[in-house]
This record gives structure tokens, sequence and C-alpha cells, in this order.
């Protein structure tokens, strides 16, 4: 796969943090990315960021937690029943690249905008007590953007 918009990530496949060096980076498989387009775009070929992401990291990445999750779609499946869990519903097209906070927070791209490189969200699904952001809220960055920031930056785990 030719990469257009995750030059960075595939020139740092691995990452020092102090003395440590962190797990590379692992790909999926073309045919797995196409079954995860397959379940969660009707077929619809992904964004092609998310897409080289996949490619390149899908299945490790030091820059984004994939939680407890053995794969991607364990990962999709999880973010849409806590979605139910908190009665929150989202009825675009999703695709999530980070989860934290025990369930009740994700990171994700609608995959119905930006075909190139789309807009990274976050959405927090417990109900605020206090004035803040809304539960679904743009980071103001396109994915590629978000990652090479996070290739930067030390990972806190």
């Amino acid at each position: 796969m030719n990469i257009k918009y995750l030059i960075k990530l595939k020139e740092n496949p691995e990452r020092f943090t102090g003395s440590e060096l962190n797990s590379p980076i692992q790909s999926l498989h073309l045919d797995e990315i196409y079954e995860l387009e397959l379940t969660y775009n009707n077929g619809i070929p992904f964004p092609t960021a998310l897409k080289e992401l996949l490619f390149l990291a899908g299945d490790d990445c030091y820059v984004l937690d994939y939680g407890l999750t053995t794969d991607r779609k364990e990962m999709q499946d999880d973010a849409r029943l806590w979605l139910s869990e908190f009665n929150r519903n989202i009825t675009r097209p999703l695709f999530v690249i980070d989860i934290y906070n025990a369930g009740d927070q994700f990171l994700f791209v609608y995959l119905d905008e930006h075909p190139q490189d789309p807009t990274v969200y976050s959405a927090y699904l417990p109900e605020q007590t206090y004035e803040a952001l809304p539960w679904i809220h743009s980071l103001n960055n396109k994915l590629s953007e978000f990652i090479n920031y996070r290739i930067g930056k030390p990972r806190v785990d």
C-alpha cells in the first residue's frame, strides 16, 4: 500500500521513551481491513488515512490505546455497547481509533466525511455534572495531524 498521509508513522515504526523502546507498530493485513470495511462501512472503502493507520498499525500502535481488546472488531463492538449502556446514539458511520477511561470514553472518526483524512472526535459517554464540552466534540485535527502530533509526544499510560 502506498502511504500518503501517515509517512511519519511509517518512518517511525517504534519509539524510545527514556531508555525503553516501545513495542513496534504491528499492521493488519489488507484482507482484515476489507472485513472491517464490510462490517462497519457497508463495504465502502475507509478514508485513506484510516486505511493507512490500519495497514501500518492496526494491530498495535504506540500512540493509540486499543484497551484490553484483542482486535479492532472487538474494539468497535465494545464502543457501540458502551454507547447503548450510556443511552447515547451516533447515527453516522464511525470507526473507533482509541479507547480509554474504563469504557466510557473513546476517540473516533466519522466514515462519511473527508474521504482522504477525516477529523478526529472524542466521545465522553457519562452525563456531565458541570458545564463542559458536549459529549461528542471535535479535536480539531485531521487523523494524520493527530497521529503525527502523538508521535512527537511521550505516551502516558
